[in-house]
């Protein structure tokens, strides 16, 4: 089994690369869709962010209210620290279950928005940047997800450098490019990927 960490920035075009990779063969674990379901009604998760935050964090049907929730952890850093603290391990707990599960040739990518910021490279065995320049990004945050150009400047400058994605990167894949010459570029990093994967399979 190969680990494989993808990341990018904000606009980057992360989504689409995953996408392309799960065509292609990979099994892929989502670390944001993972942060929603461990908190979902009924859940440990749940109980703990209610326990912690307060009724108030519900919507009136019992669902987890995210932006209630968000402009209090945002506005407070030992809040969302407390957060991440429920989160993170049920997260992970999920994720490991999910590689576990997977076979033992398998190409397992980890989508993990915020793994430059939290450090996390050296939990994977190649980790794979998505990259775009920032006017790329801009760009595409306002245009496609109606961002207004401030708001996307902000969560641009949230996230770290383009500089600091790309020194922890074992693979970059430019996405400043049409959508044909992406999907070719991302079936090369998929051939070696999946080499890697068989390689490490031989390995004792």
């Amino acid at each position: 089994m190969l680990t494989v960490g993808l990341t990018g920035g904000i606009g980057a075009g992360k989504s689409e690369v995953s996408r392309l990779l799960v065509e292609c063969g990979a099994v892929l674990i989502d670390a944001d869709r993972m942060a929603r379901e461990v908190v979902e009604p009924g859940t440990p998760g749940l109980a703990a962010v209610v326990e912690t935050f307060g009724p108030e964090v519900l919507t009136a049907d019992g669902r987890l209210d995210r932006p209630k929730l968000g402009s209090i952890v945002f506005a407070d850093p030992a809040k969302l620290a407390a957060l991440n603290a429920i989160v993170h391990p049920l997260v992970g707990a999920r994720s490991r279950e999910l590689e576990q599960a997977a076979a033992e040739d398998a190409v397992v990518v980890h989508d993990v928005p915020l793994l430059t910021e939290n450090g996390l490279a050296p939990l994977y065995d190649v980790v794979v940047v998505v990259d775009a320049s920032p006017a790329t990004q801009l760009d595409r945050l306002v245009r496609l997800r109606g961002m207004s150009e401030e708001d996307a400047r902000a969560r641009m400058a949230a996230q770290a450098s383009r500089e600091k994605r790309l020194e922890i990167a074992d693979i970059v894949i430019d996405n400043d490019v049409p959508l044909e010459r992406l999907q070719r570029r991302v079936r090369e990093v998929w051939e070696e990927l999946a080499r890697r994967a068989g390689e490490s399979r031989q390995t004792p």
